[in-house]
């Protein structure tokens, strides 16, 4: 492959690291041509971008990316073959493998990294761990909906024992005359 090809190649994964803000770096060697044509239509079904690519250069789009160093700890997860998984939504790659696996009964694809809601994941014992993540906007509903909470139980309470608190200022008042 010639310098001018590498160079398109990183731009082009550059692009998708800025248009996607979660990536998934998994190994899928192994599977056959089947499993794989079957991986890449669920893919395409869940909205996740699937790219193969050679770690030397995936590694110099990180590098591009990035000046301050924020990837440098998927750096050493970039072995043997690799396949990047571009998504929205940071927990969709992970339950699309796991589903995947269930349905093939394969080990594969394997995760090997991942980068997903601002964080970094190493290691495919976190593919667990990955399928339970919540999206920024789901936590900013949880914690509005605590926040509502006790408001509610007030207002809740209030309205339920106007009439006590009615009765009790009536009786207040004449017990003063």
């Amino acid at each position: 492959m010639r310098k001018e090809e590498k160079g398109k190649i990183i731009e082009g994964l550059v692009e998708e690291i800025r248009s996607y803000p979660h990536f998934y770096i998994t190994d899928t060697s192994g599977l056959n041509a089947a499993n794989t044509s079957a991986l890449r239509r669920l893919c395409f079904e869940k909205n996740i971008k699937l790219v193969v690519t050679k770690n030397t250069l995936l590694k110099k789009a990180l590098e591009n990316e990035c000046f301050n160093g924020k990837y440098k700890d998927l750096y050493e997860s970039l072995k043997t073959s690799t396949s990047v998984m571009f998504s929205t939504e940071g927990n969709a790659p992970a339950k699309l493998i796991k589903e995947f696996r269930k349905k093939t009964k394969l080990e594969r694809p394997l995760l090997k990294a991942a980068y997903a809601e601002e964080c970094v994941y190493v290691g495919a014992d976190l593919l667990d761990s990955l399928v339970a993540i919540k999206t920024r906007y789901e936590l900013i509903g949880d914690v509005v909906a605590l926040l509502q909470s006790p408001a509610k139980n007030v207002v809740s309470a209030l309205q339920s024992g106007k009439h006590l608190l009615a009765g009790l200022v009536k009786t207040l008042s004449e017990r003063e005359k």
